[in-house]
């Protein structure tokens, strides 16, 4: 059996410093993550979609964590066609954008800017890998994002541009894995060994991902964002302020054995960021599997 790698997307929620998850004495950022790094083995890190991260904040990172340990980090979202304020943009090249426009996407910049934007964000990521402590690049794809080869291309695209960093692709796009295109989307990433990321969501929404199992290259990824009834708020912690029952985990356990049977790592996130729900139902799922 595989490595599975449990942990949670943030160790900086407001909300989760608010709940007193952490001690009274853990104060400072630096704390925070020497704390969290000595709870679980992995992180994911959201905040890399809305802002490239500084080269500060990344030697950071592998500073304050200790060998061995996991970070996955999310692709910044103009690298996943999703809309991204030009504020967000590294501020040099800011003054070469549309000076008019709330948002932007990658087709609205010029190739070069691009090709600017995923040099820097890659090249900032380095001390991670050279450190051993980069688990994967987590691309994912919004709704508008369906089953289709231009999108496929594009997924072999980022794969490319990363290489050798190891990417994750995640869909929110239903067509991707509804009945008659899963088959052919699971043996398309499987033949590029195209790391599929599981979810377990809200189902009944255009966005809804089924909970499929499926391994499609060495490592699997299972992202948890609870099955809240308030899906499409704009206010995130309605979205994924949902603690898990122990049965809810019970029927993933398995299942996450089964994966581990399949991949030499498995690494599961709980996205379920509101308060101390992510941290608390990652312990439970520890204990779970260990039992």
């Amino acid at each position: 059996m595989g490595k599975i790698l449990v942990g949670t997307a943030s160790w900086t929620d407001p909300t989760l410093i608010d709940s007193g998850w952490y001690p009274p004495e853990v104060k400072t950022a630096e704390q925070r993550l020497r704390y969290y790094t000595r709870q679980f083995p992995i992180v994911e890190v959201d905040a890399t979609y809305y802002a490239p991260p500084s080269d500060t904040a990344v030697r950071a990172w592998v500073d304050r964590s200790p060998p061995g340990f996991t970070f996955n980090i999310k692709a910044f979202s103009l690298l996943t066609q999703h809309p991204t304020r030009p504020a967000a943009l590294y501020a040099d090249l800011r003054d070469r954008l549309p000076s008019d426009r709330k948002n932007l996407y990658a087709r609205d910049l010029p190739a070069h800017l691009v090709d600017e934007v995923w040099d820097r964000f890659l090249t900032t990521l380095q001390p991670l890998a050279e450190a051993g402590k980069l688990g994967a690049i987590l691309f994912q794809f919004p709704q508008w994002f369906p089953i289709g080869a231009a999108n496929k291309k594009y997924i072999l695209e980022c794969q490319r541009r990363c290489a050798p960093l190891p990417v994750c692709v995640e869909f929110r796009n239903r067509t991707w894995m509804d009945q008659r295109n899963q088959q052919e989307t699971l043996d398309f990433l499987a033949s590029y060994a195209v790391p599929y990321v599981c979810v377990d969501m809200p189902q009944g929404y255009p966005t809804s991902i089924p909970p499929v199992a499926a391994a499609t290259a060495d490592l699997a990824v299972v992202r948890f964002h609870g099955r809240t009834d308030t899906w499409t708020s704009k206010d995130v912690h309605e979205r994924f302020g949902y603690r898990y029952s122990d049965r809810e985990l019970r029927e993933w356990a398995p299942r996450l054995r089964e994966l581990a049977d399949q991949t030499a790592t498995t690494h599961v996130l709980m996205n379920n960021c509101y308060a101390d729900y992510a941290p608390t139902n990652a312990q439970q799922l520890i204990d779970l599997l260990d039992g």
